[in-house]
């Protein structure tokens, strides 16, 4: 199956629309994208006022979702970090990010907008992963 996806019960999964991960397998590999990811947990907002503790629940969401899909840390080759005041919490997000990804080192931008959908959330993370390997998808 060359293109696989991976809900994680979410709130808003069914009601948007959307997999929490999409993973393509190609004959050079697999990529995998996750959704946008905030620091939503049912249907609460964690941390309002706090952009660093946000960036740690929404990388790790993210984490998590791509190694139920079948993804290490360090396949991580991209992130996107979306920031609603960059000027403020741009260090905090870039902690969090160092915290968690430092290792891998994967391609990131941070970008700041005007809002999300929530106005307590303040950032909102897409990661990338890539894997060498041909096979199933875990």
């Amino acid at each position: 199956m060359p293109i696989q996806r991976f809900a994680s019960g979410g709130a808003y999964e069914d009601e948007v629309g959307y997999s929490r991960v999409v993973v393509a397998v190609g004959g050079c590999g697999r990529t995998g994208w996750t959704a946008g990811t905030t620091a939503l947990v049912g249907r609460e907002v964690l941390h309002p006022g706090d952009a660093y503790a946000q960036a740690m629940v929404a990388l790790q969401s993210a984490l998590f979702a791509l190694e139920r899909a079948g993804f290490d840390r360090d396949d991580t080759v991209g992130a996107r970090m979306y920031v609603v005041d960059l000027v403020r919490d741009a260090e905090a997000v870039g902690r969090a990010h160092a915290e968690l990804l430092g290792q891998a080192r994967p391609a990131a931008t941070m970008v700041g907008v005007t809002a999300l959908v929530d106005p307590e959330m303040l950032v909102e993370v897409e990661l990338t992963a890539w894997r060498a390997e041909d096979g199933p998808v875990a």
